[in-house]
């Protein structure tokens, strides 16, 4: 049998952060509480950062009380700093992602830092997070700013924080220009510094891509990848990142290897669909 293939839901964070209308609270506990019972491992249900930076996840502590937790589903939660990793501990989250690029200048527009600067921001939220951390590493393949990335500038960040005890790593192809050469080079690279069984790819479909690159990365070993149902997400900092590959196209793409309900995943998407921009959301 093959192995199988465990998908991260990001819809309710990444796929729902950069939305211009702030969406109800009420819209987002009815998301993630269908996506819950659509047989997701981990469902990233919120963000613990400034409302002034990112307003649509200011309501993520009230969102994380009135969710329908199931048995056997981790809920997760982005936090960026000390005072993000308090809120999401008040709210019992049971994981923490924390986040940082392998560009200095996407750094530097994303986060106002350096990625030295990030990496020892993030130290103390790891250091001291009773729950499983993973960290994120942005722009891995290519930056809208700076054009191509070498894996010489990946790999430093990825031990730096596996160093510091995150005990996952997603990559990421911010803006979806990643090719299956690209993820082939990357991944050899990656494989010598840890285990892919702690490595997750997050693929944006920018330019149609995601699928076949995902595919590579199973062929390669990585059995974790990130998706949002529909499609929907991207990245403000990121020029020409529209969209996270659609979880309903890796299901597709890895038959019976998900667990994962098409049916009640399409029932999920369908109570955000009329809340996000046509241009953001795939249609299924």
């Amino acid at each position: 049998m093959k192995e199988k293939i465990r998908i991260v839901e990001v819809g309710p964070r990444d796929g729902l952060q950069n939305e211009p209308n702030i969406i109800p609270t009420d819209v987002k506990v009815a998301f993630i509480d269908a996506l819950s019972e659509a047989g997701f491992e981990e469902i990233e249900a919120g963000a613990f950062v400034s409302p002034k930076w990112v307003p649509q996840m200011a309501d993520s502590d009230e969102v994380f009380r009135r969710i329908r937790r199931k048995q056997g589903v981790r809920y997760s939660a982005l936090v960026p700093n000390e005072k993000g990793l308090e809120r999401a501990l008040e709210v019992k989250v049971d994981k923490i992602a924390v986040f940082t690029a392998a560009s200095e200048t996407f750094n530097l527009k994303n986060i106002n830092a350096t990625i030295e600067e990030s990496l020892n921001r993030l130290r103390p939220v790891v250091s001291n997070s009773p729950v499983p951390v993973r960290g994120y590493v942005s722009t891995a393949f290519v930056c809208p700013y700076e054009g191509k990335i070498s894996p010489s500038r990946v790999i430093p960040v990825v031990k730096e924080l596996l160093e510091m005890g995150c005990e996952e790593i997603s990559i990421g192809d911010t803006i979806g220009k990643a090719t299956t050469e690209d993820v082939r080079t990357l991944l050899e690279e990656v494989s010598k510094v840890c285990s892919f069984e702690k490595i997750a790819l997050h693929f944006h479909d920018t330019y149609g891509g995601a699928v076949k690159n995902a595919l590579v990365g199973a062929e390669m070993g990585v059995r974790v990848f990130d998706a949002s149902a529909g499609g929907i997400g991207g990245c403000p900092y990121a020029p020409g990142a529209p969209g996270n590959v659609a979880t309903e196209d890796l299901v597709r793409a890895f038959p019976g290897r998900t667990g994962i309900d098409l049916e009640k995943l399409a029932a999920a998407s369908q109570i955000v669909r009329g809340y996000v921009s046509e241009k953001r959301v795939k249609a299924q």
